[in-house]
């Protein structure tokens, strides 16, 4: 070190050295700026200016070393050899533009260390062949101590630079300077220090050698056009430096009015520069606060560098006091002032979510009760059928329909309807358990997900609570209201595991409670889908038998009861099935006004009993059953009329059995629908009379012709005075309101002799014969006749 120290001191013309210096920093300074601006050009410019700046700093390099060795005083005549001069020029730009060109455009640091390091060496080679153009009036000799030591520091000092010059933040790339300029510095002190000149007046110079004097004109032109080079670099700085200040407040005031936050690095560098008012809403951090802001510190869950360009990613931003911001960033890359500037769009997710959350909310939730819908039920029940894989724990699911909310809605409105459904959902509510879950599936159909232990004894407990709770009064304004609740309940796995399978199961248990008097609740049990696929099997066998005429009409005659004279017949539908053989009406009619195929039905038994009739006796009347489900049909009178002007039976022929339970429904729809018919000329019969309500009001305001009194009261005739005095009391009342009577079910001969003692009209039973297939009607008409 005390070498070094007087080496500079006492071999060397320290004013030189500063010159050395000087020309140095200015040269150092140009390439830089003529570098940046090569940077912001594109094209060939760029390469110009590119080259230019290679060139300036290889000769910014040369120069300081050669203004350095005419500073050196060595004691003796000196010169320098013209072609290592020149070479080492040569040298230097060269190895300075292969460094630079492994390093552009690349973001690896071990690259760019690289790149320091072939930049080093070609300094380091330059300055030993410049050394060794030096000839002097001696013998030179080397310490290689201080060669070595020279190149493995500058080096890695030159390495450091150029990978300084690549960082991202411009504290770091400060030093990128400093640190070439140091390692140009040591490498020419410990070179200089390790030169040892001895002095022989027999060694002359070279003829070819260019003496100090002459050289020095040609450094200082060198140094010249280099100054000139800094001033034309400063300018271009100061005018980058401008335009990209006027850029970034354009910029600014075009992003103030943005209403997503906007924020803008330089370059690759994640430090902010410039950021908008609605990202400091956003952020709750001040314009100042944002000003080198790191962007990995706003958003900590996303990588910059991993975010592709123009592609929206969801994230999540870190604002001033801690909360993460869901928001949505884009990326693009602008140029600014001739500066390659990285734009991060911010998009918040805050009211997006929340009205996502919202809609998910209304889609899984019924809007009058506040329970979970069918969509969110059959998810939750899909959820914890698919676990039963895993869980040793199985869950029930309870159906339930409200009995009698049908005749609350109608009577009172759909308000109190809406109002009854919250309540019966409170209700609900309060009887289950935490873990479970009640929803309204739609109507006044609710289900109950009961999970956690799940036995045979809770399900049932829980269901008879129901009912208790549901069948307890309601009060909606003041008015006391009363319905009840029908259950069905599976047990899973026990009962099914698929979530199609349960709810199906669930329905036939429910069905089944409602079928046994409603109110009450009844468990599943594997007979009940037995029988509902013999039900949809007999659906499947209906329709086809309407298409394939497997259906017959029956007539069961009926006579008078005085003369024993068939006067009408009662057409009854018959099913011959290919497999089964001859159904009973019992077995298929119920079904068919469940399916709504009795429509269907009974207008093929009108059309045909009236077609076959026509043929007959036009003394003889039919007699055709009418379904409520019919009734219901406004069309009712229209298709009646069609069909006896298609088949020419006369309208005094045909009458038509209602029940009682028809005048029910709607009593003003009803009475207009008699009235249809009996304008057409049709009769009308009470069927079943005495079974059901049997109020005299309806046979005094509907116009009925006829009275049948249902076999039920003749079953223990004539033995059973109850019975006795009820039939004779009807038929004296239709007698008083002027209807005929007929007597159903009569089977045995006393039981005749009973009814035709009492003057009843009409007989029909099967002491007079059973339903006959038309052939042997026709076969018992004749017979009669050849009789009477």
């Amino acid at each position: 070190m005390i070498e070094i120290i007087t080496c500079v001191t006492e071999g060397h013309n320290e004013q030189i050295l500063l010159i050395s210096a000087f020309v140095c920093a200015i040269g150092i300074y140009a390439s830089s700026a003529i570098a940046a601006h090569a940077s912001r050009a594109e094209g060939v410019v760029r390469l110009r200016w590119g080259i230019a700046s290679i060139v300036a700093s290889g000769s910014t390099a040369w120069a300081t070393h050669m203004i350095a060795l005419l500073a050196f005083r060595p004691g003796m005549d000196a010169g320098f050899d013209p072609i290592l001069t020149a070479t080492s020029l040569l040298i230097v730009i060269a190895s300075i533009g292969i460094g630079v060109g492994l390093a552009l455009g690349r973001r690896g640091r071990l690259r760019r260390f690289s790149a320091g390091l072939i930049i080093g060496s070609g300094i380091a080679t330059f300055h030993y062949v410049g050394q060794a153009s030096y000839r002097v009036t001696g013998h030179v000799s080397w310490d290689m101590g201080y060669v070595v030591a020279s190149v493995l520091i500058s080096l890695p000092m030159a390495g450091l630079a150029l990978l300084m010059a690549g960082e991202r933040q411009r504290g770091r790339r400060r030093f990128a300077l400093p640190l070439l300029l140091a390692s140009i510095v040591v490498l020419h002190l410990c070179g200089m220090t390790a030169v040892k000149l001895v002095y022989d007046p027999r060694v002359l110079l070279p003829d070819s050698a260019i003496a100090p004097m002459t050289i020095a004109p040609i450094i200082a032109a060198l140094s010249l056009v280099l100054l000139s080079l800094a001033f034309v670099g400063l300018r271009m700085t100061l005018n980058a430096r401008a335009q990209l200040r006027r850029d970034q407040l354009r910029l600014r005031e075009l992003a103030s009015l943005a209403l997503e936050g906007l924020a803008v690095c330089d370059g690759d560098n994640d430090a902010i520069n410039t950021a908008n008012r609605s990202l400091e809403q956003l952020s709750g951090l001040t314009q100042a606060q944002l000003i080198g802001y790191s962007l990995a510190r706003l958003l900590p869950g996303l990588v910059l560098d991993d975010l592709p360009e123009q592609e929206e990613r969801e994230t999540e931003l870190a604002d001033a006091h801690g909360q993460r911001v869901p928001v949505r960033v884009l990326r693009k890359t602008i140029t600014l002032g001739h500066k390659s500037q990285t734009v991060i769009a911010f998009r918040d997710q805050r009211e997006r979510l929340r009205s996502e959350a919202r809609l998910r909310t209304l889609a899984f939730t019924d809007a009058v009760t506040g329970l979970p819908n069918r969509a969110r039920f059959g998810d939750l029940l899909a959820y914890h059928a698919a676990a039963l894989r895993e869980a040793s724990e199985g869950f029930a699911v309870l159906m339930l329909d409200l009995d009698r909310f049908k005749f609350v809605n109608d009577t009172l409105g759909h308000a109190m309807g809406d109002e009854l459904l919250r309540k019966v959902a409170a209700r609900l509510s309060s009887v289950i358990g935490e873990t479970d879950m009640v929803a309204r599936l739609g109507g006044d159909e609710f289900a109950i997900l009961l999970l956690g232990a799940v036995d045979e004894g809770r399900p049932q407990d829980v269901a008879t609570r129901i009912v208790e709770a549901i069948d307890r009064a309601f009060l909606l304004e003041g008015q006391l209201v009363h319905v009840g609740v029908s259950v069905g309940v599976v047990i899973a796995p026990r009962d099914g595991s698929a979530p199609e399978e349960l709810l199906r199961n669930a329905d036939l248990a429910l069905y089944k409670a409602k079928a046994e008097g409603k109110a009450t609740y009844r468990m599943f049990e594997p007979a009940l889908a037995e029988r509902m696929r013999a039900r949809s099997q007999l659906d499947l066998d209906m329709r086809r038998a309407l298409e394939t005429d497997e259906f017959e009409v029956h007539y069961q005659p009926l006579v008078d009861s005085q003369t024993g004279v068939v006067t009408s017949a009662e057409a009854l539908v018959r099913w011959r099935h290919p497999e089964r053989g001859l159904i009973a009406p019992a077995d298929f009619i119920p079904l068919a006004e469940e399916t709504g195929l009795i429509t269907q039905l009974g207008a093929w038994v009108l059309q045909t009993a009236c077609r076959q009739a026509s043929a007959w006796s036009t003394t003889i009347r039919i007699a055709v059953n009418l379904s409520p489900v019919q009734f219901r049909d406004d069309r009712l009178p229209e298709m009646v009329a069609g069909i006896l002007e298609t088949t020419g039976l006369a309208p005094s022929r045909l009458e038509l059995e209602i029940t009682e339970g028809v005048m029910l429904d709607d009593e003003a729809r009803t009475l207009a629908t008699l009235t249809k018919l009996k304008a057409i000329g049709v009769d009308l019969a009470m069927d079943d009379f005495g079974t059901g309500y049997s109020s005299l009001s309806y046979l005094r305001r509907f116009p009925f012709s006829k009275i049948k009194i249902d076999r039920s009261f003749i079953r223990l005739l004539p033995d059973d005075p109850e019975s006795a005095a009820i039939v004779r009391a009807i038929i004296t009342m239709g007698a008083c309101l002027g209807m005929t009577t007929t007597v159903e079910g009569v089977e045995t001969a006393e039981q005749y002799a009973f009814v035709a003692a009492e003057q009843c009209g009409q007989v029909q039973g099967y002491h007079v014969s059973r339903p006959l297939d038309h052939a042997d009607f026709l076969s018992f008409l004749d017979a009669t006749k050849m009789a009477a």
